[in-house]
């Protein structure tokens, strides 16, 4: 047997024993008399039994509130379904359960800033926080924007938020004006909290003159936090602004006050990434976030009281909103803001060795950039406390895979997480009962009933189609922002099936009972008529030392679709005869014959999203001619002239 055979990692019988997941099966095996041999018997049930399932969630998690006599109601309904809808709870209490001295948050700014925040202190702010949203007029319903880095101070104001039942919505400060108004402008905010500044790439990025701007056109209150920059001379430049510091001085510490609220209460409003037009304001629920949550912290990912969280991740990002709700499973913040190679590549690995992270979340494209930096922290740092490594954003090549366990840490749990915006949360993910294997993602969610179709709506093995989700579950979005008739809704997930939710994702189930997730099905390839997810060829270009990055689209060509690669080579390489032969040749080999791109096109820059996505619509948009709608959701929107009116691409 190779090594290719064996899996990258299997689970010790320590490891399954103690596992939280484990106990779970115990426990519902238990209280509804039945046996569950593996969590794939357990992922049945959890399907067949969906009420049952999440009730044992709500009860195993210990969730504070009324849960009410129903489970689940109009449940064959994707649209009409409810989960709890005799339920009362409140979204902060839940993730303020702990009190003391204890650490709750603790914050990095690149290299330029460091503090923490017990949970006392924490539970001191939200209640100051409450306190001045209340005398403010802000209520249940009422939405609060922020543009904000990733600081305790951004999560204190989303719990005060959550706890009077305002809706919270956030977006990271390196968005352009535009971006932020497309994004807060439809939501109309009664509150908008702002930074004064923030470090990145060791460099202060001042944003008085944006945020002028800002609000002059959202016309609202505004908090300036201080960060970076100076707070009170922003504040006095601005019509109704007080700085934070001013507004808490206003208030002393007072019981925590939570409204009971429906299991539906709406909690959060993101934002799709608005690449092909204005964002989609994305409504998600205060009950269905917080039991998905829960049952991917606790059951998945094996999170326990005290254990480190990190995640890195922009407050514009979901994977922010999914990291605040660790709180709720007890777990310590590990917040950080700026560059990730600011000083140098050793500064999430110095924070992890430092507060002795459990959990180390990241993206695909920071674990190939370490990687292509010839790092190998497993070398240069003690991770002995790191267990856990997750990793989304795209997806993870099986050299990524390989890398982690060679580089980073040789007996971690390393777990590919693919979800989105559009559920909060994930469709498919880790399983600490599980061994990882080589670009495989472990399995579908608990209570997930995740599946992949073909065109014809037909559920296939072993071959690509599409990631649906064929039964409701509550982290569905409630509804859109400004969308009555659900129009926009419906268009965005029910319109290629009936009743089932279609990601637009391409997939394929593997032989193990894992998923391999083949890039955006719209942007899916079809030369020929045959389907090609873009992430094949990734997987195989950028393995090579050369080619930093790669984007990938179908040019319409000839009554036909052909396979155009746009790379981004390294430093001081050319795209000459032999590295084009080269990067076909590994294509072929690596993927099939019918991959490799009948042109390769060498670009300086590849346009990404703010979370770090590249955007192959946007450039394929660019290609064929076309207006590209909303650039401000770009984090650089000025590498899309590069692929405009390109010779190579006129023949």
């Amino acid at each position: 047997m190779t090594s290719i055979d064996l899996p990258l990692w299997s689970p010790s019988p320590e490891l399954i024993a103690s596992a939280p997941l484990t106990r779970f099966m115990a426990w519902c095996g238990e209280r509804h008399g039945l046996s569950f041999e593996n969590s794939d018997q357990l992922h049945k049930w959890s399907i067949a039994e969906r009420g049952a399932f999440w009730t044992d969630i709500w009860d195993f998690c210990g969730v504070v509130g009324e849960r009410g006599a129903r489970d689940l109601i109009h449940g064959d309904d994707m649209l009409a379904a409810r989960f709890f809808p005799d339920a009362k709870l409140n979204f902060a209490e839940n993730l303020l359960r702990n009190s003391g001295s204890d650490d709750a948050l603790i914050f990095r700014g690149e290299d330029k800033v460091a503090y923490r925040w017990s949970w006392d202190h924490l539970r001191e702010t939200v209640s100051r926080l409450q306190q001045a949203f209340k005398a403010a007029g802000i209520g249940e319903g009422d939405r609060i924007a922020a543009m904000m880095p990733n600081l305790p101070e951004t999560i204190a104001g989303m719990l005060a938020a959550a706890s009077i039942g305002a809706i919270w919505s956030s977006c990271s400060p390196d968005f352009g004006k535009q971006g932020v108004l497309d994004r807060f402008g439809q939501i109309e905010p009664k509150l908008f909290i702002t930074c004064d500044g923030y470090w990145y790439n060791g460099k202060l990025q001042d944003v008085a003159a944006k945020v002028q701007e800002i609000v002059a056109e959202l016309s609202v209150p505004v908090l300036v936090v201080h960060y970076a920059g100076d707070a009170a001379a922003l504040a006095a430049s601005l019509p109704n602004a007080r700085t934070f510091d001013a507004l808490l001085a206003d208030y002393a510490p007072a019981p925590l006050e939570f409204a009971a609220l429906p299991f539906s209460h709406p909690l959060y409003i993101l934002f799709s990434s608005g690449t092909t037009g204005v964002p989609k304001c994305i409504v998600h629920s205060a009950g269905g976030t917080l039991l998905q949550h829960l049952k991917e912290h606790v059951l998945h990912c094996g999170i326990q009281p005290k254990d480190r969280l990190f995640y890195f991740t922009t407050c514009g990002w979901m994977m922010w909103n999914w990291l605040a709700s660790g709180l709720a499973a007890g777990a310590t913040l590990c917040l950080f803001d700026g560059s990730p190679f600011a000083p140098d590549g050793n500064v999430l690995f110095d924070y992890a060795a430092a507060e002795r992270f459990a959990i180390f979340g990241t993206s695909a494209k920071y674990i190939d950039a370490v990687r292509k930096s010839g790092l190998e922290p497993r070398k240069t740092h003690d991770l002995s406390s790191l267990r856990l490594m997750t990793s989304t954003g795209s997806p993870l090549s099986p050299e990524g895979f390989s890398f982690v366990y060679e580089g980073i840490k040789p007996d971690i749990h390393l777990a590919s997480i693919s979800g989105g915006t559009d559920i909060v949360s994930c469709f498919v993910l880790g399983n600490p009962l599980k061994p990882v294997w080589r670009g495989e993602i472990q399995g579908p969610g608990l209570g997930l009933a995740v599946d992949v179709w073909n065109d014809d709506g037909k559920p296939v093995s072993g071959e690509k189609g599409e990631l649906v989700c064929t039964k409701a579950f509550p982290s569905m979005p409630i509804m859109f922002w400004n969308d009555p008739d659900n129009k926009k809704y419906k268009a965005a997930y029910f319109e290629r099936f009936d009743n089932i939710w279609c990601h637009g994702d391409f997939a394929e189930w593997t032989e193990h009972g894992g998923l391999v997730i083949h890039g955006r099905s719209d942007a899916t390839l079809n030369p020929g008529g045959v389907r090609i997810g873009t992430a094949e060829i990734y997987n195989q270009v950028e393995q090579m030392p050369q080619v930093l990055e790669a984007l990938c689209i179908g040019q319409d060509w000839d009554d036909d679709v052909r396979v155009i690669l746009f790379v981004r080579l390294a430093s001081g390489i050319t795209l000459d005869a032999e590295l084009e032969k080269s990067i076909r040749a590994r294509i072929r080999t690596g993927a099939s014959p019918r991959h490799v791109p009948a042109k390769i096109i060498a670009v300086a820059d590849i346009p990404r999203t703010k979370s770090g996505k590249i955007v192959e619509l946007a450039v394929r948009e660019v290609v064929h001619g076309r207006p590209v709608k909303n650039k401000e959701a770009l984090a650089n929107p000025e590498a899309l002239v590069l692929f405009e009116g390109l010779a190579e691409l006129k023949s």
